[in-house]
Formats: structure tokens, sequence, C-alpha cells
């Protein structure tokens, strides 16, 4: 059964276990491949996760021309290949999310991956198994759609996955609280 990455951003606490968790994940050379903002650091201390959100037809992968991004059949866009990329950064600037980043050292772009040794066969993401909030979850589309339900929101502003930038994608990601500017929820 198919599973996702689900944030719950609202959840967010700041902590930062997912950057940490994310150095540690097999493959990824101790590089953080995933980011937290502060949204408005002079107000409050509301954070974010920001992932790639593996989307289905990636700009990033589209814009390389030596086809080193790879997309995984689970849906994952990989980092770029080693013995492909040809460090050109396209990918970078592509990529509406601002997700890829370019190692200056290896001449090589590397994002997220969704720890794809660990997500091919069933396994959360490090990110995802270390979120001591709920804030980043592994979810099947059914346990998704049971969440949504959980919302009676009449403002006709309940979406499942942020504003489309780059059409589908296969992270999902809950906004209802943000977009009716009130507290939490639940």
């Amino acid at each position: 059964m198919k599973k996702r990455l689900y944030l719950e951003l609202e959840n967010c606490i700041g902590c930062r276990s997912c950057l940490a968790a994310c150095t540690q994940c097999g493959g990824h050379e101790q590089r953080n491949r995933n980011y937290v903002y502060d949204v408005n650091p002079l107000v409050n201390r509301q954070t974010m996760p920001l992932m790639c959100l593996h989307c289905v037809n990636p700009a990033c992968a589209r814009s390389c021309p030596a086809q080193a991004i790879q997309i995984h059949e689970t849906g994952a866009v990989l980092s770029a290949l080693v013995e492909k990329c040809i460090g050109c950064q396209n990918c970078t600037i592509a990529c509406p999310y601002g997700i890829p980043k370019f190692d200056t050292e290896q001449n090589l772009m590397y994002k997220c991956d969704l720890c794809i040794d660990r997500t091919k066969d069933g396994i959360p993401p490090m990110c995802a198994s270390v979120c001591p909030s709920n804030t980043l979850q592994w979810l099947t589309d059914e346990e998704i759609e049971a969440k949504q339900k959980q919302f009676h929101l009449k403002n006709g502003k309940w979406v499942t996955s942020m504003p489309y930038l780059e059409g589908e994608t296969n992270v999902r990601v809950n906004l209802p609280g943000i977009l009716q500017g009130v507290t939490k929820l639940y």
C-alpha cells in the first residue's frame, strides 16, 4: 500500500529533529536535505518544515539536460545521479519551491530523495520517523482522507496539499487553520 509524506504544518514546534535525522539517513552523506524556516522571526516562534514535494511532473527533472534526476517508481524524485549531473544548476533555478541545492565542492545537485532506501520498503523517511509533534507523518491515502474528514470547514478553502505551483505532488500538506487565519483547529 502506497504511503505519502504528510505535513501538518500547524504542529511544527521548531525542534529541528527532522533536520538532524535527515543527516543520518543512509546515502545523504551527512548533508541535510530538508529545511525548517522561521516564518516571522521578529514576531513569533512559528516555524515550518520545507521538504521536497516530489512533484509528479517535476520541473527539476524536466529542466535537466543530462537526465540526471530520476523519478523512482514510488514517485520519489531522486537527487541528481553522480555519473550524469553536469553541474549546470538548471534544476535549482527551475524548482518553484527552491528545494534542490548545489554543492560547489562536488559540482553536483542534491535534494531530498524521500529516504528512498527506506521508503521503497515501506519504512518512514527519517524526518517522519523522529518528528515528536506529528508534523511529518508517513500515511496511506486512506489515512490522509480520514484526516481530511476531521475538518468541517464550510468556507470551501480546504486543501489537502498546497496550491500547486508545479502540478500534482506526492507529498500532502495540511493547511486548514492557516487558510482560515485562526488558531489551531484540533
